[in-house]
């Protein structure tokens, strides 16, 4: 692996923004692939935060501040990445039920999905049922991420994956919920296709579900 991508995923760690700028704008001068760019610094450096937040290494400050890096450094490559859709890995939609207002959750899970090389909509907080099927329908949407920390929401998400049902989308969309009250139980009485409990192996069942 060469010194800059090494010195990407570093800076990327650290959240050093501009360094990861700098640095990506470096390597495609040098002529490196920007899909390799992206792969072997951005993604490398997300997959080590992923893992040091799994174990508790690292917190939910360092976590963003990586995150903030990696989207500097993808703003230099995506004009050199290859065709429009520079994730690859697929499209997730991705919002907290109707009638719940909590998002740090569902902000750290989209970014571990975007350290993963997927394309994220986000939908924000209090989003209604029709909106992430409609969403996931007009985006061609390969999962749908349901997130509630309110015991009062977690029904509403029984609705979502009934109105994906009802649309006849059910069968190529995978439905994910997650959320401090949720619970695998819960996941597979309602019929959802996963549930995690942190956001690192969020985007590590994603990455299964896709392949599937």
């Amino acid at each position: 692996m060469s010194e800059v991508l090494a010195n990407i995923s570093a800076m990327l760690q650290k959240g050093k923004r501009k360094d990861v700028a700098r640095l990506c704008q470096q390597a495609i001068d040098e002529g490196l692939d920007a899909n390799v760019i992206l792969t072997d610094g951005l993604l490398a450096g997300m997959d080590v935060i992923g893992a040091k937040f799994k174990a508790n290494e690292i917190f939910v400050p360092q976590v963003l501040v990586a995150a903030r890096a990696m989207k500097a450094g993808s703003e230099v490559l995506k004009p050199y990445l290859a065709g429009d859709d520079a994730s690859g890995k697929g499209k997730i939609v991705m919002g907290t039920v109707q009638g719940d207002l909590h998002d740090i959750g569902k902000n750290l899970v989209i970014m571990m999905f975007e350290g993963k090389g997927f394309e994220v909509i986000d939908l924000g907080v209090d989003v209604p049922t029709e909106k992430f099927i409609q969403t996931a329908i007009e985006e061609d949407a390969d999962i749908i991420g349901l997130s509630a920390l309110l015991t009062t929401t977690m029904p509403v998400m029984a609705e979502v994956i009934k109105a994906a049902e009802e649309a006849g989308i059910r069968d190529r969309v995978k439905i994910m919920v997650g959320g401090a009250p949720v619970t695998k139980e819960f996941a597979e009485s309602i019929g959802a296709d996963a549930y995690t409990e942190d956001a690192p192996s969020a985007a590590e069942k994603a990455l299964e579900l896709i392949s599937a």
